[in-house]
């Protein structure tokens, strides 16, 4: 339905009509099936309880990879051209830091836990994924401010990092691709739906859009009735110049300018003029009064694209706490296949012993052959626990090694034994003195998946706004102004019908180019007007599904908000319990191992005064193997749950001292200091024997261009 006026007519009666219109479609909208549902109010979520602590938003906000800002758009200015050429992103780099060589001694890695973290953060291939997130989300924020509808970005966590997954202790994160997130534009998780994120009116474009055609045309036809035209094949030559202009408003406006010009010629009789000029002006404004009305409404976007970059900066520290939590459980997965191979070349050099001391004892008649074959027989099962001991260090090493590299190309890093330097402490850490209470108020406060939800949440109430909008009818009011004028040159061939004869020369006067384009605004030939369209859908039906379906799945948000509360008070309680579990089962592994210990240095005495046998010891020493990787296991544990619970309560980067500005250039300026460490005490160094012959290689075989490397302390003089 469309109501238009102009101004010799009834134009006060326009406005009146306009307003009447108006009132009848909020009518009609205020009665359409459904349409009470409102945006509910934002809730306390835990209803009933104690309020959880509003997020702690992550810091610093809008955080950038590089100097580029992808939410600006490029300017005219000095480059005219610049908007309209591509954006290249700098290339990818695929070389370790400088970190990795300078940690490389006498052919060796020695690695410290706060080593490894740093180089995490600058080479782990899931952090450098993660990164380009940031980057995606400001894209996002340029395109919602030219009134596009946004893309989406992956919030979730990118898990490619081969985690550990040796016998003697696993954990971390195993291969994978990226998980899927519910936050941002996401297609949902957990159940989620979020099919109705984005709905309601499309904004108008903002991006002002400058068009043109420029035509020129030549066309000759043969005429059946040259009456008609005066002439048995018409000439007409015609030159059409046209232009518009084309821009939208955050108000839901809408204006569109065009302009048009042609030059003709043409030996038609009929024609006043040739050459003919003609040009037209026509200036429209379009105002939306229900449906896109308000800046609300089409400014929806840039407010949900920059809910959504700081959801991105929220899964970029999501990514940290998570990669930091998989290094360290690959770090101690690593320490335990050292200790264990340490712990398998004890016993082996023990049974050897035996074994040398059994065969003399059999020589000179006071042992019996059986003996021998006992002790025989636990040296080859020390030597296969040995080399299943050599294979699964050789993998740790290499697990640590591509999650603190980016390529292993390099000989010398690919070959190199990695010795850590650090060892778990058993000091009770203020986490385990903590009431469980005060744990759960951190982890509500500091949680990036709490963080993601809430606002995830937001952003659905901006949808509910949008697609309550929707429902609206459409009610257009618009105003418009134009002219036309005609100039030229009299035609030669121009007829005068009164006398049927040619034109007299100045019966109609010369109008050049510059007086008719006056003529377009002196109101000589004037096209004003006023007018209001409408359209109103009788059902509604589609709409009142998507205005229910929001309001569905934003009640579905709610429930997920306050699960993951539920779910963050389990794991910080179920953590807790396992880190005093976890301290308890390594204080009663050391005890059993210093017991068994004893008991094997007994048992070997009363071997020597005769009072013991040779199975006797063989199966304590058995028993003390047992023991030493009940104590490595138990040990690695204890620091992966420790760790752990720090991820859980998001608090890793404060306490680790880590700055996440660093992490996002990808430029580490300060070592972590992880606080819970002490150094490894001093003892044999353990490799693998295609690691040992690799060392004897480059020792026969030094790099002559290369600089001799500085003298390697002992082990417990090493800074931590």
């Amino acid at each position: 339905m469309v109501l238009s006026g102009n101004r010799n007519s009834h134009g006060s009666s326009i406005f009146t009509k306009l307003k009447a219109i108006a009132v009848v479609s909020c009518a009609l909208a205020g009665s359409v099936p459904g349409y009470a549902f409102q945006a509910p109010p934002q809730q306390t979520v835990s209803q009933g309880l104690p309020p959880a602590p509003a997020p702690n938003y992550t810091q610093p906000l809008f955080m950038r990879p590089g100097p580029e800002d992808y939410t600006k758009a490029r300017g005219y200015w000095p480059n005219p051209i610049a908007p309209y050429r591509p954006i290249t992103a700098p290339p990818a780099s695929f070389l370790n830091s400088p970190r990795l060589p300078d940690l490389l001694k006498n052919g060796k890695i020695y690695l410290s836990l706060s080593d490894a973290i740093m180089l995490a953060l600058e080479n782990n291939f899931d952090i450098a994924i993660q990164r380009f997130n940031l980057n995606i989300a400001d894209t996002e924020i340029l395109r919602a401010h030219a009134g596009a509808g946004l893309l989406g970005v992956n919030s979730g966590l990118v898990t490619g990092t081969i985690g550990s997954t040796g016998t003697t202790v696993t954990g971390g994160g195993g291969p994978g691709g990226t998980s899927v997130a519910s936050g941002g534009a996401g297609t949902g998780n957990g159940g989620l739906a979020l099919t109705t994120n984005g709905g309601g009116p499309v904004p108008e474009n903002m991006d002002p859009v400058l068009s043109g055609t420029v035509q020129l045309q030549r066309q000759n036809t043969a005429e059946l009735n040259p009456l008609f035209y005066g002439t048995s094949e018409l000439n007409q030559n015609t030159n059409t110049y046209n232009f518009a202009y084309n821009q939208g408003f955050i108000s839901g406006t809408a204006l569109n300018v065009t302009f048009n010009n042609s030059y003709t010629t043409s030996n038609s009789a009929f024609n006043t003029y040739s050459p003919a000029l003609q040009t037209t002006f026509n200036a429209q404004v379009t105002q939306h009064l229900l449906q896109g009305f308000g800046w609300g409404v089409n400014g929806r976007f840039i407010v949900q694209a920059k809910n959504n970059r700081r959801i991105a900066d929220s899964a970029f520290r999501s990514q940290l706490l998570y990669t930091i939590n998989q290094v360290e459980n690959i770090y101690w997965g690593l320490v335990s296949a050292y200790e264990d191979l340490q712990s398998r070349q004890r016993a082996l050099e023990q049974s050897t012993r035996l074994l040398e001391d059994d065969k003399k004892s059999l020589e000179i008649g006071t042992l019996a052959p059986l003996d021998v074959v006992n002790a025989n027989s636990q040296v080859e099962t020390d030597k296969q626990g040995l080399i299943t001991s050599q294979s699964n260090l050789e993998y740790q090493q290499l697990v640590m090694k591509q999650a603190i590299a980016r390529t292993l190309e390099d000989p010398a890093i690919a070959n190199a034994p990695v010795i850590p330097t650090d060892r778990v402490s058993l000091v009770e850490t203020p986490e385990e003195r903590e009431s469980a209470d005060d744990l759960v108020r951190l982890a509500d406060a500091n949680s990036p998946s709490i963080e993601q939800a809430i606002l995830n949440l937001k952003n659905d109430e901006i949808t509910l706004k949008g697609v309550k909008n929707g429902m609206l009818p459409t009610v257009d009011a618009y105003a418009f102004y134009g002219a036309s004028a005609l100039g030229g040159a009299q035609s030669p061939n121009c007829v005068d019908f009164f006398t049927s004869s040619g034109c007299a020369p100045g019966t109609y006067p010369s109008i050049n180019y510059g007086n008719a384009f006056q003529n377009l605004f002196d109101s000589s030939s004037p096209n004003k007007g006023v007018g209001v369209q409408v359209n109103i859908p009788l059902r509604n039906r589609t709409a009142q599904a998507e205005q229910a379906r929001s309001v569905l799945e934003y009640r579905q948000a709610q429930m997920r908000l306050q699960q993951l509360y539920v779910q963050t008070r389990m794991n910080v309680v179920n953590a807790q319990f396992a880190l005093t579990n976890d301290r308890a089962s390594v204080q009663s592994a050391m005890a059993t191992r210093d017991y068994d210990r004893q008991s094997l240095e007994s048992e070997l005495k009363k071997l020597h005064l005769g009072a013991s046998t040779t199975a006797n010891v063989l199966q304590q020493q058995r028993t003390l193997a047992t023991a030493e990787n009940s104590v490595i296991s138990a040990t690695a544990k204890y620091a992966i749950d420790r760790a752990s619970l720090s991820q859980i309560l998001a608090s890793t980067l404060d306490r680790y001292n880590i700055s996440i500005a660093d992490a996002v250039s990808g430029n580490v300026k300060q070592a972590p200091v992880i606080p819970g460490l002490e150094a490894a005490k001093p003892g044999q160094e353990v490799t693998v024997p295609g690691q040992q012959q690799n060392l004897q290689n480059q020792e026969a075989n030094p790099n002559p261009h290369a600089e001799p490397p500085p003298a390697q302390p002992p082990l417990t003089q090493r800074p931590q």
